[in-house]
């Protein structure tokens, strides 16, 4: 099994800032990707941002520019640091990591997801 641990979360103030922090730990190959989602009461999961195993980004639109992935290899660990919050950027965030690891089948990617961690942004 692949554990995920979140932590960072938050109220902060719109303009502010918070970074979030995911570590993967438990039996695996290789990590592909790591990435953030969100999800506001009523909308659906999103992506946010998504750092691949070669080190290319990804990120939504709507965070551009404001919010930068990175990632500590060695510790297996995202971070997202988010710069100049707004009170639409407010829900559970949610860490996920595409592992590749021995499965029934044989060698195969799987995904795992973070129990989420709370951002609130005030206006």
């Amino acid at each position: 099994q692949v554990q995920l641990v979140e932590s960072g979360g938050g109220l902060v103030q719109a303009g502010g800032t918070l970074r979030l922090s995911c570590a993967a730990s438990g039996s695996f190959v290789s990590i592909n990707a790591m990435g953030w989602y969100r999800q506001a009461p009523g909308n659906q999961r999103e992506l946010v941002a998504i750092i691949r195993s070669g080190g290319s980004t990804g990120y939504a639109g709507s965070v551009k520019g404001r919010f930068t992935i990175s990632r500590d290899s060695a510790k297996n660990t995202v971070y997202l640091q988010m710069n100049s919050l707004k009170p639409e950027d407010t829900a559970v965030y949610y860490c996920k990591t595409e592992a590749t690891k021995w499965g029934p089948a044989g060698l195969g990617s799987f995904d795992y997801w973070g129990q989420g961690t709370q951002v609130t942004v005030s206006s």
